[in-house]
């Protein structure tokens, strides 16, 4: 790259994002980075290898790898994901490269500015790890030393207008190596080919003299055929595989953990076995439905998926035409019970979050929802009698294995709180029983 084009060491030490020299952590989001975001994986991929150009001129990094090869390809296969959602593991195999490799390589695009978080991905516990959703972005930098001009856009924060004379020639050097991705995904998703004639100048709009849907014909006039024309191209559809048996037993399971509230929560995979013998018979999950609403439901159930087997035993048989099955749709659509199904709001017992930022959230908003009391309106200290009122209830309560009071007190105003109030021994008892096992559940009832 010729010197001119590179910018000078006061210029860059002066740009947050300029490729090789470290963007802060806050700037590395979709919402507060100086970047561009890249209209397509080409574009992109020329900022990647301009980047990787310079920063082989300009280290600046005293430990760890380098913006190097690497590095191009690891960008080559973030080009061709749409969404950009990668997993690590998916990457390294991808690579043939170790994970904590694909981490350095995914932050030296960060710091470059060429990656901006859209969502950051999370690793909650007893929940599957979601991956970060990144934005391919173009820095600054690029736009200045290329001379490119660029306006506010509503889409990529912002778009290219026109591009220097000088520019013309490192874009068409860049966009040879750009090319290799390009040609990947062609082959991949066999798009159609566009003619010589129809090339147009990088980021100059004016000079493209061909439509962009000059690829679609219109219909013949002298013979009219409905508007159809035997010219247009036609796009062979995926056929979508039928389901076996054991794929619409998981189907209807599936539907029925989504739309019975107290199946809410319980694995697929048992309410796909109970429900296999209506499976087979082709039943759906409106018929099933109206099964149980033939009885009463249980006030309490500890055990759903038992409870739908015990429900479902020789249904298959007693109701064994599809005619028998509607007749029972349409009553179960038409009775009371149904209707305030339809109408009814969730109830149920609430129990504290388990992330602690959330759980933090909720105090606060108990705290700010709950009006201030007035000098002459503050409560009474709790006299003695009464204290060992409430402590003897809180330990009854947890010898019967709900001590709603000491986890409503900890999830409302913390554990000191409630050690203060209900005493120590206590709410350290409830805070271990809690944490011992995650089958063993402290104030909620199923």
């Amino acid at each position: 790259m010729p010197s001119s084009l590179l910018p000078s060491r006061a210029s860059a030490e002066g740009a947050p994002g300029a490729p090789g020299l470290p963007v802060p952590d806050a700037e590395q989001w979709i919402s507060t980075t100086s970047s561009r975001i890249a209209p397509d994986p080409y574009t992109w991929m020329q900022a990647v290898h301009w980047a990787h150009d310079l920063g082989a001129r300009t280290p600046v990094r005293s430990h760890g790898p380098r913006f190097g090869t690497t590095t191009v390809l690891l960008a080559q296969q973030l080009a061709q994901l749409n969404p950009c959602r990668p997993g690590v593991d998916f990457l390294a195999r991808m690579l043939k490269v170790s994970t904590r490799t694909v981490k350095y390589h995914m932050a030296l695009l960060r710091k470059a500015g060429l990656l901006a978080y859209r969502v950051k991905g999370t690793r909650v516990r007893h929940e599957r790890a979601r991956a970060s959703e990144f934005a391919r972005t173009i820095p600054s930098s690029f736009d200045q030393a290329l001379g490119l001009r660029t306006a506010p856009s509503d889409t990529f924060i912002r778009a290219v207008v026109g591009v220097s004379e000088h520019g013309r020639t490192q874009l068409a050097r860049l966009g040879k190596k750009a090319a290799r991705t390009v040609l990947r995904q062609a082959r991949r998703t066999k798009k159609p080919s566009f003619s010589a004639s129809s090339d147009c100048t990088p980021m100059e709009g004016d000079s493209c003299t061909v439509s962009p849907t000059a690829l679609t014909s219109s219909p013949s006039e002298d013979e009219p055929r409905n508007g159809e024309s035997s010219s247009s191209p036609t796009r062979r559809g995926r056929t979508r595989k039928a389901l076996n048996a054991v794929g619409r037993r998981y189907q209807l399971g599936l539907e029925l953990v989504r739309q019975v509230p107290w199946l809410a929560g319980t694995p697929v995979a048992r309410v796909a076995w109970a429900v296999r013998h209506l499976a087979d018979a082709g039943w759906t999950a409106h018929e099933v439905i109206a099964v149980l609403a033939l009885r009463a439901p249980s006030d309490r159930i500890h055990r759903p998926s038992g409870f739908l087997t015990a429900r479902l035993v020789g249904a298959e048989k007693l109701f064994g035409t599809p005619a028998k099955r509607a007749n029972l749709v349409a009553w179960w659509r038409d009775s009371r019970q149904a209707s305030r199904e339809r109408h009814a709001e969730w109830s149920g017992s609430w129990s504290a979050p388990r992330r602690n930022a959330v759980a933090r959230l909720v105090r606060e908003a108990f705290a700010a929802s709950k009006p201030k009391p007035q000098l002459d309106e503050l409560p009474q200290e709790p006299t003695d009698a009464e204290l060992a009122e409430v402590r003897t209830l809180a330990w009854r309560q947890y010898l019967a294995g709900q001590p709603v009071l000491v986890t409503s007190a900890i999830a409302i105003a913390g554990q000191d709180s409630a050690e203060q109030f209900y005493g120590t021994d206590l709410v350290q008892r409830v805070v271990r029983l809690a944490s011992a096992s995650s089958h063993l559940t402290t104030g909620a009832t199923r």
